[in-house]
């Protein structure tokens, strides 16, 4: 089993409370969700978030939809992925994903775990450069045993924010592995980390949830295609 760890908070220095932003008449973080569900190879999903009082509307959103939450250090993400892990955990891998990425992508996801347990690897991404899938739809697989050196071992505050680093920046102490596509969108931008973002997003929802709530990164592609006016809104690539 994988215990997938959702990290989120409103505190966003550049789109303040952005996953509660409504996105088709609910919570940017809850359509995320729905499509992780779609996942066949994730586990439990908590979403581990911060015990600021600026969260807490978030992980009222949460509680009021069903969705495990776990509560920790604002800063120190690491240390919540750790009792994220004590509370939640199981005798399998830990999937890392963040709460900016409403086109998550659940084939990717699953191709990424399917490579991570095939492997034998301690850290599996799909992020690793040079990098072939657009942003937003990062994925992060590592087991419980690399995941549990980081917390005793990782000291730098760039380290415990961002969780991962210790492991990929150590391949002579973990095994590392890489899922990538044969296309090259690394530079695409499917994230939400601006209003543009946002903008994005909304247009990608109501153009394509209605018709079918599970569509697919394919149908996004085909969307932006033809529709010229978003390929490169906010002056970075959507396709």
């Amino acid at each position: 089993m994988t215990l997938t760890i959702l990290q989120a908070r409103m505190s966003s220095s550049r789109l303040p409370g952005k996953v509660l932003a409504d996105l088709l008449g609910a919570p940017m973080i809850l359509r995320q969700i729905e499509r992780l569900k779609r996942a066949r190879r994730l586990g439990r999903i908590v979403v581990a978030t911060s015990h600021e009082t600026s969260d807490d509307p978030l992980a009222h959103a949460l509680n009021q939809a069903g969705v495990a939450v776990h509560r920790g250090d604002l800063n120190d993400v690491l240390g919540r992925f750790g009792t994220a892990l004590e509370q939640w955990g199981e005798n399998g891998d830990v999937v890392r994903l963040t709460a900016d990425c409403p086109l998550a992508d659940p084939d990717v996801i699953d191709a990424t775990i399917a490579l991570h347990q095939a492997s034998g690897a301690d850290y599996t991404s799909n992020v690793a450069e040079p990098r072939t899938f657009p942003k937003g739809l990062d994925v992060e697989v590592m087991t419980t045993r690399a995941l549990s050196v980081a917390l005793a071992q990782a000291v730098d505050a760039h380290d415990r924010e961002h969780v991962t680093p210790f492991l990929y920046r150590h391949p002579d102490r973990f095994r590392l592995s890489a899922y990538s596509q044969v296309a090259d969108e690394g530079a695409v931008r499917w994230t939400v980390d601006r209003p543009d973002d946002l903008d994005f997003v909304r247009a990608v929802y109501g153009a394509l949830h209605p018709r079918d709530p599970d569509f697919s990164s394919g149908d996004i592609r085909a969307f932006v295609r033809a529709r010229p006016d978003l390929a490169s809104l906010g002056g970075d690539r959507r396709i």
